[in-house]
C-alpha cells in the first residue's frame, strides 16, 4: 500500500515543499530510502521503529521503501521523522491513508515517541501559506514561533500517538495562535548616559544609528570604543514586522531562537572574536548556514579588535557589505542569506596601542605601525562611512556626577531622522543609491567648492565621496533641514578618515 504526506525541507532561509511517499510491500523486511537523504535523515530508520513501537503501534514487518521528492534535494535534519512514520502508519493500515490532504507535517521523534522541538519551523510555516497548505502539524514546543504565521490552521502535537489522534479524527480542531507580542519591549539595559565624555565619539554613534552607517573607532585600549559600540543598540527603534520576520527566520534556521521564543522586535547585535573563520562571519558550509554577517540582519555586527581578523575574513565583508545579502554557490543552487546590517568597528592605533596616547609613551617602531594598518585593506577602510578617534577620558569627565545625555532622548532624535528618510526617499540613507543621491543631497556653490577640495586634501574616491554625501544628509535630517549646508557636509567631511 502506497502513502503520501507532505512535509518541507529548508534550504537557506526559505524552505521548499517534501513529498514523503512511503510503500509497505511484500519481501524481506527493511527500510529503504531514496531522495537524497543525509545521515540525519538516513538514521531515522532506528528513531521511527522504536518511537512507532514505543508508541503502542505495530511496526510493519514487511519491506518499506521511503521516498523524498524531489530527488534532486538533498534532505537534512530530523524534521522528517514525523511525517515517515505517519506515512509508514498510513501505508501498514494502522492509520487511515487520506491523499492529498492540504497539511504539511514536520517534527523529529525520541525514541519514546516524544515530539522534541524543532529548528527552521518559520520559514515552514511561511512556505505551507504559499503552497496553499493551510494546515500545518509540528512540535508543541514551537507553537509562539508558528502563530507568527497567520491564516494557517496549527495542530502542534506532543507525541507520536497525539498527531495519529488528529490524523483519524474526523474533523481535528487547530489550536489557536498564542496573542503576537506587538507591544514595545524594553530599551537595552546598556544606556548612553553611562558615558563620561566622548562627545565626539557620542555624535558619531547617534549620526551611524541614525542613518544606518558603517562606523570604525580607533583608539587606546580603555578609551571606551566597546562601551560606546555595545549601547548602539539602545538608540535603534525596533523592529518592523517586517524586518522581524526575516531576522526571526534566520535566527529559527540558524537553531538560535529560544524554546518557546515568537517575534523578535529587538534589533540583533552580534559581536564575533576574531578567531572566527570566514564561514562562520559570511555563512556558507557544506549545508550552507547563515553565518554571523547574517545573524546581525538589521541590526548590528560589532568587529573588536579589527585589525586581529585574518585579511580572508575581512575581505570576505566587502561584496556583502554592498549588496546588503550573502549569495553562496553550490554546484545544485544558489542561497541567498539577507545581511544588510550597520557594521561598527574598533581598532588600536598600533600594535602596543598607545600610539598618540596623551599620558603614556608608544614603543612601537614605524614599520610595525604600518604592518598593523595594513592589515585593513584600502578597499575595506573606504567603506566605513564614519571614522573617529576615541581619546581617554579625562579624569575630571570620570567623576562627573551629572552624567550625559541618555538613550532615550537620542533615539528619539535617530527615529525621527529616519523618519524623514523613509518619507523621502523610502529608504535609509545609508542604503540611499546613486540616481536619487543627487536628488536627496544637492549643494549650493559653496558646498560643492567645500567637497571639492575635501576630494584633493584626502584623496576620496569615488565611493568616499558618495559616502561622504550620504552622512551629511543624515547630519541635515538629524537637524531637521530640508536642504544640505555647509555646516552639514564639513561634519560628515571630519568624520571621513583619511586614505
Amino acid at each position: 500500500m502506497l502513502a503520501r504526506v507532505s512535509a518541507a525541507a529548508v534550504l537557506g532561509v526559505d524552505a521548499i515543499p517534501v513529498t514523503v511517499e512511503v510503500d509497505v510491500s511484500f519481501g524481506l523486511p527493511g527500510v529503504t530510502m531514496v531522495g537524497l537523504p543525509d545521515t540525519t535523515v538516513r538514521e531515522s530508520r532506528d528513531r521511527v521503529r522504536s518511537a512507532i513501537r514505543n508508541s503502542g503501534f505495530p511496526f510493519p514487518a514487511e519491506r518499506v521503501t521511503v521516498s523524498l521528492a524531489p530527488a534532486d534535494v538533498r534532505k537534512v535534519g530530523a524534521a522528517f521523522d514525523l511525517p515517515i512514520a505517519l506515512g509508514i502508519l498510513a501505508a501498514s493500515g494502522v492509520l487511515p491513508h487520506r491523499d492529498g490532504v492540504p497539511m504539511t507535517i514536520v517534527g523529529g521523534l525520541s525514541l519514546d515517541g516524544s515530539i522534541p522541538p524543532m529548528q527552521g519551523l518559520l520559514p515552514i510555516a511561511v512556505a505551507s501559506r504559499r503552497a496553499n497548505r493551510p494546515a500545518i502539524m509540528f512540535p508543541d514546543a514551537n507553537l509562539p514561533e508558528a502563530g507568527i504565521v497567520r491564516d494557517v490552521r496549527l495542530f502542534p502535537v506532543r507525541t507520536l500517538w497525539h498527531a495519529a489522534q488528529i490524523l483519524t479524527a474526523p474533523d481535528p480542531a487547530a489550536t489557536p495562535a498564542p496573542p503576537r507580542d506587538d507591544v514595545a519591549e524594553a530599551a537595552s539595559q546598556d544606556d548612553l548616559q553611562e558615558v563620561r565624555g566622548q562627545t565626539v565619539g557620542r555624535r558619531a554613534l547617534e549620526i551611524a544609528a541614525a542613518g544606518a552607517h558603517h562606523l570604525l573607532m580607533s583608539g587606546p585600549p580603555g578609551a571606551g570604543k566597546t562601551m560606546l559600540a555595545r549601547r548602539l543598540p539602545g538608540l535603534l527603534p525596533l523592529l518592523s514586522f517586517d524586518e522581524a520576520l526575516a531576522v526571526t527566520t534566520i535566527h529559527s534556521v540558524a537553531g538560535l531562537l529560544p524554546p518557546g521564543g515568537g517575534l523578535i522586535r529587538q534589533r540583533p547585535f552580534r559581536a564575533p572574536h576574531h578567531t572566527c573563520s570566514d564561514v562562520a562571519l559570511v555563512g556558507g558550509g557544506s549545508v550552507p548556514h547563515p553565518g554571523e554577517l547574517s545573524l546581525a540582519h538589521c541590526g548590528v555586527l560589532f568587529l573588536d579588535e579589527l585589525p586581529e581578523f585574518s585579511r580572508r575574513v575581512l575581505e570576505s565583508l566587502r561584496q556583502p557589505l554592498e549588496l546588503g545579502a550573502v549569495h553562496i554557490a553550490r554546484v545544485s543552487r544558489t542561497m541567498t542569506f539577507p545581511a544588510r546590517v550597520m557594521l561598527v568597528a574598533a581598532m588600536n592605533p598600533c600594535p602596543c596601542g598607545y600610539l598618540g596616547h596623551p599620558k603614556r609613551e608608544c614603543h612601537c617602531p614605524s614599520s610595525a605601525v604600518d604592518r598593523y594598518r595594513r592589515r585593513l585593506s584600502g578597499p575595506l577602510r573606504d567603506r566605513f562611512d564614519l571614522g573617529v578617534d576615541v581619546q581617554p577620558v579625562l579624569w575630571d569627565e570620570m567623576r562627573d556626577a551629572a552624567g550625559a545625555e541618555a538613550s532615550g532622548p537620542v533615539r528619539q532624535r535617530v527615529e525621527a531622522a529616519r523618519r524623514l528618510q523613509l518619507g523621502r526617499q523610502g529608504t535609509l540613507n545609508a542604503q540611499l543609491e546613486a540616481r536619487r543621491l543627487r536628488d536627496a543631497c544637492r549643494l549650493d556653490a559653496a558646498g560643492e567648492t567645500m567637497l571639492g577640495r575635501a576630494v584633493g586634501r584626502l584623496g576620496l574616491s569615488a565611493r568616499a565621496v558618495t559616502r561622504v554625501l550620504r552622512v551629511a544628509r543624515t547630519v541635515a535630517d538629524l537637524a531637521g533641514a530640508a536642504d544640505l549646508h555647509c555646516e552639514h557636509l564639513a561634519e560628515a567631511i571630519q568624520f571621513r578618515l583619511p586614505g
